[in-house]
């Protein structure tokens, strides 16, 4: 039942979402765990930073006042260390690796919701692979965002305290320390700049490749039906080179950042060392700061290379971001809005100046409950009406009323649930028949015997009879497992059962043999009687047990009558559906 309140329920709008905006969203999201991360994960980079100056201290203290006691003293101290900096590193990771998953989870969610929208406009351009990737791949990158910031931010501590304790022993190392950091993680930014850009050149060869695969892998048995498999070989062969070149490509990019960074830290390491040793060499400091110096410069290693991989992650994050932003921000297809709905549908379908694609301002009524046959030659004019009908896509001009309501502006749930186009390309899903015919809705024993009725009068029961386990056996994905002709007729059975008050078919029954397709096309009128149905097709069996056919092309009706009548005395028409 369409009601007012369906059609005028608004879908979500998509609005405009930039690059930025995603990676912010996922890191805020998952603000706590990304400060529980950061915070374990600065303590545990402040304790490491403090071991070198507890065994400087050790030097010092102990070793050098020959103290058993005090040795004891500072060996536990530095076991309790330890023990903190384990403790902080596990439970600090921790977080980060589950703020990190979450916010791919929550991406990946929103992708889908996207996709699924009845505004459609997602796919508009991109193949189902290259959506799967960025659902996979991209959300993953963009989530990755959330592991490796606690570590950034752990890693600007761990310099911070080296600087602070430097300052202690000495203030040009300290010094030294604070303003050569700031230049270092400046290179380091400015040398990831080609790598974002490379990356998402990366991201979207890899991702067309992925859809190519998977578009080849779905069409398998036509392409070895026509004989095209190098055809095929050759198309994938040249996508996935282009793929190749751009990881390539990306991977020097990385080696030449990863280089850079390295080399620069070294260099810096290598000079605060020098300054320690000149420093210890004047008397300036002691043997045991001496040790804790190089320690500290050893250590900070560490930090300025997890800054460079953060900054890394950070440039692939961001070129992630930015492919899943254009998904997010793909304008709907149709739209919906505030038109006002009637009650109950009764199937009155009106169309007015119809004008989108080849079709040119066409002109038809149908009536409540009416079979009507369209027959349409050309298959551009077909795909623009089943568009239209069908909420893919709205008129560029002129209307379609059910029941006197414009479709165009009513929510593209709402108008789908009393309007259904079954495509002539239906797909079946993986899992049992019963299950791909009852997948518009329904469960129970009533739902599986309006489903056992509608196979019977789809001629899809022989196909249940043989198959193994009957309705409950399985159909292979995309129902590999039957022919094209079976499909077909569980295509037409599901379309059946969704039990729409207003149905349109295409070309239902062309893989169909011509004594099954007579027993549809009886059937069918049988089932749908009292509810409007569209049969587009040339099917002579179908156009016959119709109440009225009508002869649509781009410019509008050219005829319309009974089918017997149209046969004798239409040329025109007997060469179009008896040809």
């Amino acid at each position: 039942m369409l009601t007012a309140g369906m059609l005028t329920a608004a879908a979500p709008a998509t609005g405009t979402v930039t690059g930025p905006q995603v990676l912010r969203g996922a890191i805020s999201s998952q603000r706590r765990d990304v400060t529980l991360g950061s915070l374990l994960a600065s303590s545990h980079q402040a304790g490491e930073a403090l071991v070198p100056v507890i065994i400087g201290v050790v030097v010092d203290t102990a070793v050098g006042s020959g103290s058993t006691g005090l040795l004891a003293l500072w060996i536990a101290v530095l076991a309790v260390t330890f023990a903190g900096l384990s403790y902080s590193y596990r439970f600090g990771a921790r977080a980060a690796e589950r703020a990190a998953e979450n916010a791919a989870h929550d991406l990946r969610l929103r992708l889908t919701r996207r996709v699924l929208h009845p505004g459609g406009g997602a796919d508009a351009g991109r193949l189902s692979g290259e959506l799967v990737n960025t659902a996979t791949e991209d959300a993953k990158r963009v989530g990755a965002a959330n592991l490796v910031l606690p570590f950034g931010v752990a890693a600007l501590v761990a310099v911070l305290v080296s600087a602070v304790v430097l300052l202690t022993v000495s203030v040009p190392l300290g010094l030294l320390v604070l303003l050569g950091t700031p230049p270092l993680l400046l290179l380091t930014h400015y040398v990831s700049r080609p790598l974002e850009r490379r990356s998402e050149v990366e991201q979207e060869r890899a991702a067309h490749a992925s859809g190519v695969a998977a578009d080849l892998v779905a069409g398998l048995r036509v392409l070895k039906g026509l004989g095209a498999e190098r055809a095929a070989v050759d198309r994938y062969r040249g996508t996935s080179q282009a793929s190749l070149l751009a990881t390539l490509r990306t991977a020097r990019a990385f080696a030449t950042q990863g280089g850079v960074v390295e080399a620069s830290a070294g260099l810096f390491i290598a000079l605060v060392a020098l300054v320690g040793g000149r420093l210890a060499a004047d008397g300036a400091i002691s043997v045991g700061q001496l040790v804790a110096t190089v320690g500290l410069a050893l250590f900070l290693m560490e930090p300025l290379q997890v800054a460079g991989w953060m900054t890394l992650e950070f440039a692939q994050a961001r070129a992630s971001a930015t492919r899943i932003a254009a998904v997010l921000s793909s304008p709907p297809a149709v739209t919906g809005g505030a038109a006002p709905g009637p009650g109950p549908v009764r199937g009155a379908l009106r169309l007015r100046g119809l004008r989108h694609g080849a079709l040119r301002g066409v002109d038809l009524d149908v009536a409540p409950g009416e079979l009507l046959g369209i027959v349409v030659p050309s298959p551009a004019v077909a795909a623009a009406l089943l568009a239209c009908l069908a909420r893919e896509a709205d008129p560029e001009e002129g209307s379609v009323e059910l029941d006197g309501a414009p479709l165009v502006g009513a929510d593209p749930t709402a108008t789908r649930t009393a309007v259904l186009v079954a495509a002539h390309d239906a797909v079946l899903f993986a899992g049992t028949l019963l299950e791909n015919v009852l997948a518009a809705g329904g469960t129970g024993p009533a739902a599986e015997r309006l489903a056992g009725r509608m196979l019977a009068a789809a001629a899809a029961d022989e196909v249940a009879d043989a198959l193994p386990g009957g309705v409950h056996g399985t159909v292979g994905e995309q129902g590999g497992s039957l022919s094209g002709g079976q499909r077909q007729r569980v295509a037409l059975a599901r379309a059946l059962t969704a039990d729409r008050p207003v149905l349109v078919l295409h070309d239902p029954t062309t893989a169909v043999d011509s004594v099954t397709e007579a027993r549809i096309a009886g059937a069918l009128r049988r089932v749908r009687d009292g509810r409007t149905t569209l049969v587009v097709t040339t099917s002579p069996p179908l156009l016959a047990a119709t109440d009225r056919v009508v002869v649509l092309d781009a410019d509008g009706v050219r005829r319309s009558g009974r089918h017997a009548d149209l046969v004798g005395s239409d040329a025109a028409y007997r060469d179009l559906v008896l040809s």
